[in-house]
């Protein structure tokens, strides 16, 4: 099974191209941009690059699979667009994946975690979205939360984002973002079993930072120099 795997929930804008079996889930090719403001520009030229390089094209794919966070709303967003476009046009499913699954995957894949394993990635306003995972299953989170506020115990190794791990006194795992391989792997028994995919939900976590303006009108009608226009009239 060939399946496209796509993740912009960090600044790494992620995609490749990985050939899942029933024993493993081999990356093909990948790219990687390490631009926090570039997802939109890079996404769909790194899946045709990666596909161009192991000598497949769109229609060899059979599945889809992209990280739904959590992560920044326009980076999600971003992605999860690109993924299901692209499986909407092809005629395949697309499996959405929690992003920090990814992350703790593929570092047990690498046998680097002893046991309990913390998962951070930047969160922005100071602060790190989390997760921890026994076995490569995850057993709290996601959340987010303050540096400061999150304890390093009962995890005895930490992955992810390397300047926010680097904040707990904890031997470091050398995966920094979610990996192609990461990615399918979360979603390999429903690959493999031909189960239809829940609807793709982000996991935002927290609202966006953007906010709709007030109305013209409600603004006006709520300005001082109105409500004393007013007054004066009566």
């Amino acid at each position: 099974m060939l399946v496209l795997a796509i993740d912009t929930s960090t600044p790494a804008v992620t995609a490749g191209v990985v050939r899942l079996s029933r024993h493993s889930a081999d990356t093909l090719a990948t790219r990687v941009t390490h631009n926090a403001r570039a997802h939109a520009e890079v996404l769909t030229p790194q899946v045709l690059e990666a596909l161009a390089e192991c000598g497949h094209a769109l229609d060899d794919l059979d599945a889809v699979v992209v990280g739904v966070g959590p992560g920044p709303y326009t980076g999600l967003r971003v992605g999860m667009a690109t993924a299901a476009a692209f499986a909407d046009a092809l005629g395949i499913p697309v499996h959405g994946v929690c992003s920090l699954d990814a992350i703790a995957a593929e570092a047990h894949a690498e046998g680097d975690v002893p046991g309990n394993l913390l998962v951070v990635t930047d969160a922005r306003r100071r602060e790190v979205y989390w997760a921890r995972y026994e076995g490569g299953r995850r057993v709290a989170g996601p959340a987010v939360l303050a540096p400061a506020e999150l304890p390093a115990s009962p995890s005895v190794a930490v992955a992810g984002s390397a300047a926010h791990a680097e904040l707990f006194d904890l031997p470091p795992v050398p995966v920094h973002s979610p990996t192609p391989a990461g990615l399918v792997s979360v979603a390999a028994e429903s690959l493999l079993a031909g189960a239809v995919p829940a609807p793709l939900m982000p996991l935002y976590l927290r609202r966006p930072d953007a906010v709709e303006p007030k109305p013209r009108a409600v603004r006006a009608a709520q300005s001082p120099a109105t409500q004393a226009g007013a007054g004066s009239g009566s």
